[in-house]
């Protein structure tokens, strides 16, 4: 069977790409030349599993989306009292490339504005680094997070220095007021070359997908910064990630998210999934038009807002085994405890990668507490594909906790209440 989550994803890029409003950022030439009709998404989960669809593997700049990862490797590197000394955690209320700088002290309101964002980059690495070794250490620990060595788009990085005026007036900004410490034009440099960095729509989704799942990269198995740090970066990324528009963000999507002016945009939902998108016309804050608007359809479709807090459960899948032998035999599903979208998922993962000859399949619910609705849906998707692939299907459900279980085309699935009943001819 054929997993439907990348079939969703493709419904999603088609729902979306007759939206032509917004346009590539301008004030960049480099980013100005992007194709505006790239599209793509991708769900990473916790334990690795990567599912994409439209242009994944299309590279473009990392941009702005660098800014929790930035955070993350100062607050790893220097300790949370040194960067909380330079940087606030406030939301601004204002554009990403104002100079909100905190009255009497000079620090910038957070991380996730450039002035914030500038600051951090001085801050990674250990003390009296220089400026050559801080931007490997950037580009080190960008790479761990996506899993893959990154390199830079030099021909973007020339072209952002040749109009890095403001980003030269934050830095002298922060400079007279001691938040730096070194000549403003070399962290202006160095920050440059970290926006500079090329990604693809695959590594941001691993990316986020290793803040959602507490710094530990869930492909390559590296922890590249603690839990608290993540914890950290989440909270600033749900507060203040997208600008002047993060207040309707949490509200109406409720995922961390982090946006970029190439087009790139990231959500990271803790212990369930990263997810990252790329389409590049811009809305006038600064954020993909396409990738906000899949965003929300994730999170209303999907059950994402963080503050859905789902019930405590072990894991989804009790168990996976076969019952008898030959033409009798049936392959069993048990699953337990509340089951959402990431417990779904590894029920589809399951039966993807196991149901193979056994004529009946059995998902046994009898153990299961709650389903909610994309996860009910899901799992009568899965019940409808087996069964077009010639398989029948068993829902061993006595407490009827997947009520009128009607996957549709006219499939039908077998409700028991007990899973003798499935080894019956």
């Amino acid at each position: 069977m054929r997993s439907p989550i990348p079939d969703y994803l493709s419904d999603a890029l088609g729902d979306v790409a007759s939206d032509t409003s917004g346009a590539p950022a301008g004030y960049i030439p480099e980013l100005a030349t992007a194709d505006p009709e790239r599209l793509a998404a991708v769900f990473a989960t916790v334990d690795g599993e990567v599912y994409g669809a439209g242009h994944l593997d299309v590279r473009f700049t990392i941009q702005s989306i660098s800014k929790p990862f930035i955070y993350a490797l100062a607050l790893a590197d220097r300790g949370f009292g040194a960067v909380l000394d330079k940087v606030g955690v406030e939301p601004s209320g204002e554009a990403f490339n104002e100079i909100s700088l905190e009255g009497g002290s000079g620090r910038p309101l957070n991380p996730m504005i450039n002035a914030g964002a500038i600051t951090a980059h001085s801050l990674t690495g250990p003390e009296g680094l220089g400026p050559a070794e801080r931007v490997e250490r950037v580009i080190s620990g960008l790479s761990a997070f996506a899993g893959r060595r990154l390199e830079a788009d030099e021909s973007v990085w020339a072209s952002e220095m040749e109009h890095a005026h403001r980003n030269l007036a934050i830095g002298h900004m922060l400079r007279s007021h001691d938040i730096l410490t070194e000549d403003p034009t070399t962290v202006v440099d160095g920050y440059t070359r970290q926006c500079s960095l090329l990604v693809s729509t695959r590594d941001l989704g691993v990316m986020a997908a290793t803040l959602a799942n507490g710094g530990v990269n869930p492909r390559s198995g590296e922890r590249v910064v603690s839990a608290p740090v993540v914890r950290q970066v989440l909270s600033v990324m749900s507060t203040c990630g997208m600008y002047d528009a993060a207040g309707d963000w949490a509200t109406q999507v409720g995922i961390p998210a982090k946006s970029g002016v190439a087009g790139g945009l990231i959500g990271a939902l803790p212990g369930q999934i990263g997810i990252a998108t790329f389409s590049p016309r811009l809305d006038p804050h600064g954020n993909s038009v396409r990738g906000v608007s899949l965003f929300e359809r994730f999170s209303s479709d999907m059950g994402l807002h963080l503050m859905e807090v789902p019930p405590a459960a072990r894991a989804v899948v009790r168990s996976n085994h076969v019952v008898g032998a030959g033409p009798d035999a049936v392959r069993v599903l048990q699953l337990q405890g509340g089951i959402r979208f990431a417990g779904a998922e590894r029920v589809v993962r399951e039966a993807v990668e196991t149901v193979r000859a056994e004529a009946r399949v059995a998902v046994d619910l009898t153990m299961v507490s709650s389903i909610d609705d994309v996860a009910r849906r899901m799992l009568l998707e899965v019940a409808r594909r087996l069964t077009l692939e010639g398989h029948r299907v068993y829902l061993v459900d006595p407490d009827s906790i997947l009520p009128d279980p009607d996957p549709g085309d006219g499939v039908r699935v077998i409700v028991v209440g007990d899973l003798d009943e499935t080894t019956s001819p």
